[in-house]
C-alpha cells in the first residue's frame, strides 16, 4: 500500500510519463537504512523529460509532499522516501489485527484452479529423503496458491506401473517370502529391489523376465495383477503414514496406471493432426523446428511411454478441472521431458498449455551425493521424522520439562525441522542432509522461528492487557519500526513467492522476522507499564500472527509454548 502511495505521487509529478505498473517496479528498498524507506531510479525519465537523471531527482524531492513521508530527499540520482514511523506503524498492526491470518491474501487468481503435480513416490519402494523435496515443496506452493485467490488441485500421480514391477515380481517369485513382506512390506520389497539389481549385473537373462512380467502385467495376467496390487496396497498404507506426519493431503491419488485406458485417446488426438511420423518402427512427434529431440510416444513393440502417459493425464486434467494453470513439481532431470510435453500439446493447439510449468528442484544429498534406490544407497523419511521428533522431545525435556503437551510440540517441532530445513534454500540448489543442523534452536532453523513465535505468544500471556482488537496508536522508536518495516513486506513477499515458484523466499522472510523481533525483545522493554504498552503488546501480537501464518504457509505447525 504505502509502496503504491509513493509511486502515485512520483507518477502524477511526473505527468504519466511512466506507467503506474513501471514505477511500482522500479521502486527500489535502499541499501542502507540511514537512506530511507523507498528509492526511485530516475534514469527511466532521463529520456521523456530530456534532463539528467540527478535533475529530475531534486526536482521530485522537491515537489512530493503527502502525510505518510516524513521525508523526500534526492540521493544522486534517486528520489529517496522516508516513511512517518508512528503513521505507518500504526496502519500496519492495524491492517494485521484486523485481518488476522488473512493478512497477506491476495484475490488475483479469481478462484481459478491451478493442478499442482507433487510427491508422486514409485510404490513398492520406500519414501526417501530423495522424496521430500517434490512433496514439501509441492504442498506449500498449492497453500501460496490459495492465499493468492486459486483453487489448488492437489494432484499425487504415484510411480505404480512400469518395467520395474515386472522386476519386482520376478524377485518376489525368485526369493520372496510372503510372511515377511506382510510384516515390513516395504523394508522387504526394497531388499527384493536391490536384490534383483545386484543380481542382474550377474545374470543379464534376469532384466529379460522382468520385461515378460511386466507385459503378462499389462496383459492383465491375473498372478501379476494380484501381486502389483498387493505391493500398491501396502504402499499406499505406508505412505499414507508419512503424509499424515508431515500434514500433506491430495485430492487426487491416480498413479500411472490410471491413464492405462486413457493413451490411446492421445494417440489417436496426435494422429488425427498428423503429428506422428516414423523412427526406427517406434512412433514419434518431429520437434526439430523447436531444436529438441522427438518425443517418443509409441515404442516399435507398440508399448506406450511415460510422455504418452503423461500427454494422457494432461488432457483428463483439464477436462476435469479446467485448469488455468498446471505445475509439474518434478526434479531437474525431467526437464527435456516436460519442455517436450508443453511444446506437443502447444502444437495441438491447446491454448491451456501455454500456462503448464515445470518446477524443477535439486536434490537431496548424502555425504555430497545423490541417494540411489536401486543401490539401497537412501535415508528413510519415515525414520528421520521419527528421530527428529525425538530428539525434539529431548530438547524440550531438558528446556521445558513442565511443558504441557510434550509430545504433541515435539512432533511440532521435529516434523517442522525437517520440512524448514527443506524450505529454506532455494528449490534449484542441492541440500545435504544434516540432522543435527535442522533441530538447533538458534540460527537459520525451522524451531527458531518456532521458538520465536512461542515468545511472543509468552509476552501476550504475561501481560494483563488482552490483545483481541483495538487500535495501535503506533510506535516511532528504531526497534519497533525495524519490526513493522518488515510486517509491511508479508504481502509482496507472498506475491513473490507465488510468482518465482519459491516457497524460500517465505522461509527466509521469517527468518529475517524472527530475527528482527529477538532484537527488539532484547532492546526495548516491552512489559514496560508506560503509555505505549498496548501499542508494543499490539505490535508483538502482529508478528506472531504474521510468524504463525508464514510457518503454515511452509506446511509447518507453529506451538504457542515451547
Amino acid at each position: 500500500m504505502q509502496k503504491t502511495i509513493y509511486a502515485e505521487a512520483i507518477n502524477e509529478q511526473t505527468n504519466g510519463a511512466l506507467t503506474m505498473d513501471a514505477v511500482v517496479k522500479l521502486i527500489e528498498k535502499p541499501k542502507f537504512k540511514s537512506q530511507g524507506d523507498f528509492a526511485f531510479p530516475c534514469f527511466a525519465l532521463a529520456k521523456t523529460m530530456r534532463k539528467a537523471p540527478q535533475k529530475i531527482a531534486e526536482e521530485l524531492a522537491a515537489t512530493i509532499d503527502h502525510p505518510l513521508f516524513e521525508k523526500i530527499v534526492a540521493d544522486g540520482p534517486y528520489v529517496n522516501g522516508f516513511l512517518e514511523k508512528q503513521t505507518v506503524s500504526k496502519q500496519i498492526v492495524n491492517a494485521i489485527l484486523e485481518a488476522g491470518s488473512s493478512y497477506g491474501s491476495h484475490s488475483f487468481g479469481n478462484g481459478q484452479s491451478i493442478t499442482i503435480d507433487f510427491s508422486s513416490p514409485n510404490i513398492a519402494k520406500p519414501f526417501s529423503m530423495g522424496h521430500l523435496r517434490s512433496t514439501v515443496i509441492g504442498n506449500s506452493l498449492a497453500k501460496i496458491t490459495e492465499k493468492c485467490g486459486y483453487a489448488a488441485v492437489r494432484i499425487n500421480h504415484l510411480g505404480d506401473w512400469g518395467t520395474q514391477f515386472g522386476k519386482l515380481i520376478v524377485a518376489y517369485r525368485l526369493w520372496g517370502n510372503e510372511e515377511k513382506v506382510r510384516q515390513a512390506p516395504i523394508k522387504e520389497l526394497l531388499a527384493l529391489y536391490v536384490k534383483f539389481h545386484a543380481e542382474a549385473e550377474k545374470e543379464p537373462r534376469l532384466n529379460e523376465e522382468g520385461r515378460l512380467w511386466f507385459k503378462k502385467l499389462e496383459e492383465g495376467n491375473e498372478e501379476a495383477n494380484k501381486l502389483w496390487k498387493w505391493f500398491r496396497d501396502e504402499s499406499l498404507q505406508e505412505f499414507s503414514k508419512i503424509y499424515a506426519l508431515l500434514g500433506v493431503e491430495f485430492d487426487s491419488t491416480a498413479g500411472e496406471a490410471f491413464y492405462n485406458d486413457k493413451m490411446d485417446k492421445a494417440l489417436e488426438l496426435l494422429a488425427e493432426q498428423k503429428m506422428l511420423s516414423s523412427s526406427q518402427g517406434a512412433e514419434v512427434v518431429d520437434l526439430a523446428e523447436y531444436g529438441l529431440p522427438p518425443l517418443l510416444a509409441k515404442k516399435s513393440d507398440g508399448a506406450t511411454l511415460y510422455a504418452t502417459r503423461d500427454l494422457a493425464a494432461a488432457l483428463y486434467r483439464q477436462e476435469q478441472n479446467q485448469f488455468s494453470k498446471a505445475w509439474y513439481v518434478v526434479g531437474s532431470e525431467q526437464t527435456l521431458h516436460f519442455k517436450q510435453l508443453f511444446l506437443v500439446l502447444q502444437k495441438m493447439g491447446y491454448r491451456w498449455a501455454e500456462e503448464m510449468t515445470h518446477i524443477p528442484f535439486g536434490f537431496v544429498l548424502k555425504d555430497g551425493k545423490k541417494m540411489s534406490t536401486r543401490k539401497g544407497e537412501i535415508v528413510l523419511l519415515e525414520e528421520v521424522l521419527a528421530e527428529a521428533i525425538r530428539l525434539a522431545e529431548e530438547n524440550i525435556d531438558e528446556k521445558n520439562p513442565s511443558l504441557k503437551n510434550k509430545q504433541e510440540v515435539a512432533k511440532m517441532v521435529g516434523v517442522g525441522a525437517v520440512i524448514f530445513h527443506d524450505l529454506k534454500n532455494d528449490r534449484q540448489n542441492s541440500i545435504e542432509f544434516s540432522l543435527e543442523h535442522m533441530l538447533r534452536f538458534e540460527g537459520t532453523t525451522g524451531p527458531y522461528v518456532q521458538y520465536t513465535h512461542a515468545r511472543a505468544c509468552s509476552i501476550l500471556r504475561k501481560s494483563s492487557i488482552e490483545i483481541s482488537g483495538g487500535s495501535s496508536s503506533g510506535l516511532k522508536d528504531e526497534a519497533s519500526w525495524a519490526v513493522a518495516k518488515l510486517l509491511m513486506e508479508f504481502p509482496n513477499i507472498i506475491e513473490k513467492s507465488f510468482l518465482q515458484h519459491e516457497p524460500s523466499a517465505i522461509a527466509k522472510y521469517v527468518l529475517e522476522l524472527a530475527q528482527e523481533f529477538n532484537k527488539y525483545y532484547s532492546h526495548v522493554k516491552i512489559l514496560a507499564d508506560d503509555g505505549e504498552l498496548e501499542s508494543r503488546l499490539m505490535l508483538v501480537k502482529a508478528v506472531a500472527i504474521v510468524l504463525e501464518e508464514g510457518l503454515r504457509l511452509l506446511g509447518v505447525k507453529a506451538p504457542s509454548e515451547m
